[in-house]
């Protein structure tokens, strides 16, 4: 199994990226999903993550900025992240919670 997010680059702050995510696991709707992130020399935090009931948690520092979601038929998650700040420049990684395995990271960068 394996996971492969894409979708990362440079922004402006104010700009909108969405990150995606694919997962090979043929019964990936019913795993929990999560976007996780990573600055440099910061340890990596969970951004926001999804259930395979639908039910969303986030961050407090991405509240009301990203949403997540999730599309069972692709097998893939989404990450919406509208109103980007130059804090939220990192790593971002998906990961399926129920087996813990992640993907592969894709660099988000934000300018000031």
């Amino acid at each position: 199994v394996q996971l492969q997010a894409s979708g990362g680059g440079l922004m402006q702050a104010g700009g909108s990226l969405r990150l995606s995510c694919v997962d090979s696991r043929i019964f990936f709707s019913l795993d929990d999903m999560g976007w996780y992130r990573q600055a440099p020399g910061k340890q990596r935090e969970l951004v926001a993550s999804i259930s395979s009931g639908g039910s969303e948690n986030y961050v407090n520092s991405v509240k009301g900025r990203f949403t997540i979601s999730r599309d069972n038929a692709k097998r893939t998650v989404y990450l919406q992240m509208n109103s980007l700040k130059p804090e939220d420049t990192a790593v971002y990684y998906c990961r399926n919670e129920r087996l813990g395995y992640w993907g592969q990271g894709t660099q988000v960068t934000v300018s000031s």
